[in-house]
């Protein structure tokens, strides 16, 4: 447990100044309303093995509603995908189909490379 509470610290284990601050840092900042949302839409086959991913990024708010929104855009689209680094990932090119889906919710979304 005390490795665990190290990395969350930054690898501080010990320090001089009698004023740091141990408290561990604070959760994740809120989720922005849908329309203040600035999504964009690529597709990747970087580290895949040749297999072809859409990727969703730019979205700010907490993990739980990131997760909650790959989830949508999995069941809407009918395909495997995951949550990772903030972005979504869903199996295949599905631009267009994640774009109609986005944009139904109330979410800013682009194309943007690929």
């Amino acid at each position: 447990m005390a490795k665990n509470k190290a990395k969350t610290l930054g690898n501080i284990v010990y320090s001089t100044n009698k004023n740091f601050d141990f408290s561990l840092p604070e959760e994740q900042e809120e989720t922005l309303p849908p329309q203040q949302q600035n999504l964009k839409i690529h597709l990747s086959k970087k580290g895949r093995g040749g297999k072809t991913v859409s990727l969703v990024a730019g979205f700010i708010g907490k993990e739980e509603d990131l997760e909650k929104l790959g989830k949508l855009l999995k069941n809407k689209c009918g395909v495997g995908g995951s949550v990772k680094d903030g972005e979504i990932l869903l199996q295949g090119d599905h631009r267009d189909k994640i774009m109609d889906v986005l944009t139904k919710e109330g979410y800013k979304a682009k194309k943007a490379g690929g």
